[in-house]
């Protein structure tokens, strides 16, 4: 190993969040309420990256999380590394990317929406994946998903 490698304790149980961008990464630690745990969390910032130039990582003991958190994060931070470790072992990894359908996540930026106005859930469709541009199924109104609050 080289020198100018950080060396992190190797974990054991647990979830690494990998190429978080480093502008996101408090976001995502809001998001997935990592300053509740009591379990190890680990966070790397502004780590030297091949593939985004600069990137933060994540790495939480005993901690996995459901499809609806992943789909959370996905408005958060799209396009995260997922690994799920099990006895040291990565025993999965997978891309974290919007999913087709967001259900109850997001707010409508419509003022006149009727889920701005009405006690109902918020339905949006992801129109564009690879600019991040999502549809409110109830008034049509797109907007970015850089750009969205959580409900």
């Amino acid at each position: 190993m080289k020198r100018e490698q950080l060396i992190v304790s190797a974990l054991d149980h647990g979830t690494v969040l990998d190429h978080i961008p480093c502008d996101r990464l408090f976001e995502v630690i809001n998001l997935l309420h990592l300053d509740q745990m009591s379990s190890k969390v680990t966070i790397g910032f502004n780590l030297k990256s091949n593939k985004m130039g600069t990137k933060s990582i994540i790495k939480i003991a005993d901690r996995f999380f459901t499809d609806e958190e992943m789909n959370q994060l996905s408005i958060v931070a799209p396009n995260v590394t997922l690994a799920v470790i099990r006895d040291y072992e990565v025993v999965e990894k997978r891309q974290v990317c919007l999913p087709k359908d967001l259900r109850g996540l997001i707010r409508c930026n419509n003022p006149k929406c009727i889920t701005n106005n009405e006690p109902m859930a918020t339905l949006f469709h992801v129109t564009d994946k690879q600019n991040g541009i999502v549809r409110c199924h109830y008034c049509n109104h797109e907007q970015q998903i850089k750009d969205v609050k959580l409900v």
